[in-house]
């Protein structure tokens, strides 16, 4: 079954919201090279409403520049997960609507390589709920930003393993988690109260 890993810059205090504001001083060539390793391993992209029209309106205007996102950002099969939009315009894409958990297993049982998630904070809340988030990859930058959306929201409580950890000579703490082996225990005590959240936050996913 492939695999989603999430990756994310996110500040001291968790805030994950707007990195081109405090995040360009820290870029650094190990940074760009752990940047680089999800846009190797994947051969899908996976995405929530908000992420797909921002980006949607910005890179197919950098294809054929010297950007080697926009090559791979364009050119790569992108899953939008929505229950808001109606059609999905940009090159590659495909609308994912209809049962959240469901329709994203069976998008984890196609053949392939890794499906990368680059942001998409409401997605990633929802996937790590459905224990269908299999990697977790955060950039944590030394800044207090003090303000803005954070990733982890109130009363999510999931345990994670540290797969890996490096340390940038920025000061930038590159961090990979994997779902707990217990974890299905802890989904289990939490089953009654996630079914009855449901709803309401998959109705958010795709925002």
């Amino acid at each position: 079954m492939r695999k989603i890993v999430a990756s994310f810059f996110m500040s001291l205090d968790g805030v994950v919201e707007a990195p081109d504001q405090w995040h360009f001083p820290y870029f650094s060539e190990e940074m760009g090279a752990a940047v680089g390793a999800l846009m190797s391993e994947s051969d899908a992209m996976l995405m929530g409403r908000v992420m797909y029209e921002s980006w949607a309106a910005y890179w197919p205007g950098k294809a054929g520049t010297d950007d080697p996102f926009a090559d791979f950002i364009n050119n790569i099969p992108k899953y939008v997960v929505s229950s808001t939009l109606d059609t999905v315009e940009w090159q590659n894409s495909t609308l994912v609507t209809g049962d959240f958990a469901e329709e994203i297993t069976k998008l984890k049982r196609r053949p392939g390589k890794t499906i990368g998630i680059s942001g998409s904070t409401e997605l990633v809340r929802s996937l790590m709920r459905h224990n269908l988030l299999d990697e977790l990859r955060l950039l944590v930058h030394p800044i207090v930003v003090g303000k803005g959306q954070r990733l982890f929201e109130e009363g999510l409580e999931i345990p994670m393993t540290l797969a890996s950890s490096e340390t940038f000579p920025t000061g930038v703490l590159s961090l990979a988690y994997r779902p707990a082996a217990d974890q299905s225990t802890a989904d289990q005590s939490t089953a009654d109260q996630s079914t009855a959240d449901q709803s309401t936050a998959d109705q958010n996913t795709g925002e």
